[in-house]
């Protein structure tokens, strides 16, 4: 019996974890919608007169970007902004042909009179970071507009972000990742699916009521004071974008999130890039608690409610184990619940922790609707692609949860850059990639017995107790069932 209610006991503590997680993101919620009742009176430089123009540096780190790199430098060289005030780095780590062809594509935008610089590092250490910091170096810039390889900004970018600095407490300016592939794949709509809620409901959510945000490592810009005072880009964690964000904001710099300038982007097209990404931001989200927990817990700067929303942002990673943890449980707590009577009155509290599942529900129609608008077809449409994201995302979390073990126990790994495509259309195709990794992880065969593992779960459902089955876990052991199994399988395809 001992095994059974140590059992009982951490199934508990996680669904516990979870609701707070869910209450937090409601609250978000409440901030949003009243964030959008609200106008917009932030002092704005006045781009018609030059002296209030200031000078900006566009930083692109890359490393080894052979199908977007074209793309990137001549998006860039359209920006619309005076010759005279840019400058445009591109860091470039690359160890590949890469380095001689942007060489040579930089040469050719230099000639047209554009201040673009080709930087090269003979040491890698530190990774974005550490490039990020070398062109801070010599950077000319009074503000400092960061793009990864994938992103494409508007060519009036610029001019809808750098006005909002002429408030000298602001520090960093950030804005809302689009998607020029949403509609490639299941796995495409399901990442702008999770990415859209990010940067609606909790940037906006957090934003609005002065609680900590991030820089999202790409589409924004910093005040250079800002980020030297906050102590510079540092490389010991695999999310350098949030652990400056964070010191940035315990000196009290303040981040302004911009909704409604959009900056397209392109979602990586196959699983084991997803993967890729999915380890590094998970991981060093963890990693980001362990360094920052204690920082924010005893900061005399901040609220206790911004503490609290800053501790579950860095725990958000956090919440794949936990979901993971119930998920592995649940088919040992359908026997306990079959077997033991006398525990019964306990599951039926338990089921009030379905809670946590409807507010999600309701947080992301909300944001859904945002976007897509209102109308049957469209909850319909949301319905179907929110029971499809919580199944992958299920799918997802032993290899998230591995990569937040690592991140708080303090294991060290590289920073993987993730794969780009130049993918647009249903046309294109990433067949060919020379970046992806052909060796299946040993996990993809743990995430196989795992689909078994949930197969089991949905046989359970009619063999358990003396009443005909227990049907109450099934829906949610479909779910894992389908989510671990699009995971195996798309990983053992991707391989092709």
């Amino acid at each position: 019996m001992i095994l059974e209610y140590l059992i009982i006991v951490v199934y508990t503590i996680a669904l516990v974890l979870i609701l707070l997680y869910a209450l937090a993101q409601l609250n978000l919620l409440i901030n949003y919608l009243s964030a959008k009742k609200k106008q917009d009176k932030s002092e704005k430089f006045d781009f018609s007169n030059p002296e209030e123009i200031p000078f900006v540096t566009i930083q692109l780190p890359v490393y080894n970007e052979m199908y977007v790199m074209e793309r990137l430098l001549d998006n860039i060289a359209l920006m619309d902004y005076p010759k005279d005030k840019l400058e445009i780095q591109v860091l470039d780590d690359s160890t590949d042909e890469t380095v001689q062809t942007t060489f040579q594509h930089v040469e050719k935008l230099k000639a047209t009179g554009l201040d673009i610089q080709h930087i090269c590092r003979t040491d890698r250490s530190g990774f974005k970071a550490g490039a990020l910091k070398e062109g801070l170096k010599t950077a000319k810039g009074e503000f400092i507009a960061i793009f990864d390889a994938d992103f494409l900004p508007e060519p009036n970018w610029l001019k809808q972000t750098i006005p909002y600095f002429k408030d000298e407490q602001i520090g960093v300016v950030q804005t809302r990742w689009g998607h020029i592939n949403r509609n490639y794949s299941i796995l495409t709509k399901i990442q702008a699916f999770a990415l859209d809620a990010h940067f609606t409901l909790e940037q906006v959510g957090r934003n609005s009521k002065g609680h900590f945000i991030n820089f999202n490592g790409t589409a924004g810009v910093w005040r250079k004071t800002c980020i030297i005072d906050a102590g510079n880009w540092e490389g010991d964690t695999l999310t350098e974008d949030l652990d400056l964000s964070y010191r940035a904001q315990l000196k009290n710099w303040k981040f302004k999130y911009l909704e409604n300038v959009e900056t397209p982007a392109e979602l990586p097209v196959v699983i084991s890039a997803a993967r890729s990404q999915q380890f590094r931001w998970n991981k060093g989200g963890a990693e980001n608690f362990r360094k920052m927990m204690w920082r924010v817990l005893t900061s005399k700067n901040i609220s206790l409610k911004t503490k609290l929303h800053g501790i579950l942002h860095l725990l958000n990673s956090t919440m794949f184990l936990n979901v993971f943890l119930v998920a592995i449980l649940s088919i040992p707590m359908l026997y306990i619940k079959n077997e033991y009577a006398h525990l019964r009155f306990y599951f039926y509290f338990m089921s009030f922790f379905v809670v946590s599942t409807i507010i999600f529900f309701v947080c992301y129609w909300m944001m859904f609707k945002e976007i897509y608008g209102k109308g049957f077809k469209n909850f319909f449409s949301y319905v179907g692609l929110f029971f499809t994201f919580f199944s992958i995302a299920m799918g997802f979390s032993l290899h998230n949860s591995i990569a937040v073990i690592e991140g708080h126990i303090g294991k060290r790994s590289e920073f993987i850059r993730t794969p780009k495509f130049n993918i647009s259309t249903l046309k294109d195709t990433w067949k060919g990639n020379k970046y992806l990794r052909k060796k299946v992880s040993m996990n993809v065969v743990f995430e196989g017995a795992l689909m078994l593992y949930f197969g089991f779960g949905l046989y359970s459902a009619f063999v358990v107790g003396d009443q005909g089955g227990d049907f109450g876990l099934f829906p949610f052991h479909l779910m894992l069932f389908v989510g671990f199994g699009y995971v195996f399988f798309k990983s053992l395809t991707s391989k092709v």
